[in-house]
């Protein structure tokens, strides 16, 4: 915890015990995770607080978060800590439509785009959908 701790501090982001909680909890899993799913893993905890704490990680570029067609937000851990959200890792992702997960393919970035003249960039998500290698096998 003292390593999740630092990571937090760095990101200046205070280390409550919910916050080294929700990191933890978000470093160990391999797919994003809805709010809906976080709270399932935090029943004593309130929605609002678990909320607050995945929207200070947002902010802080320690989480990105996912729009993967299914109507609900999704969230990782950012691949690298960046300083602000306009610097945020730009990679893609696969939405499996066997087993419903989410996941970050962080080796395969999402190429610059370029607009028109006069339009502005705020964000970019690019999801495939398909099936996933473990479903694969199956």
């Amino acid at each position: 915890m003292e390593e999740i701790a630092k990571i937090l501090e760095n990101k200046g982001v205070r280390p409550t015990a919910m916050r080294l909680l929700v990191y933890k909890l978000l470093a160990k899993r391999e797919n994003a995770i809805s709010l809906g799913e976080l709270e399932t893993d935090f029943k004593t905890s309130e929605r609002s607080t678990l909320f607050r704490t995945i929207k200070t990680f947002e902010e802080k570029g320690i989480v990105h978060s996912i729009e993967d067609g299914t109507g609900i937000i999704k969230y990782a851990i950012c691949e690298d800590y960046f300083t602000s959200r306009e610097n945020n890792d730009l990679h893609l992702h696969f939405r499996c439509n066997k087993c419903q997960e989410t996941v970050c393919l962080t080796d395969y970035k999402i190429p610059q785009i370029n607009l028109p003249k006069g339009y502005v960039s705020e964000d970019m998500n690019l999801t495939v959908k398909g099936i996933c290698e473990k479903c694969n096998m199956d």
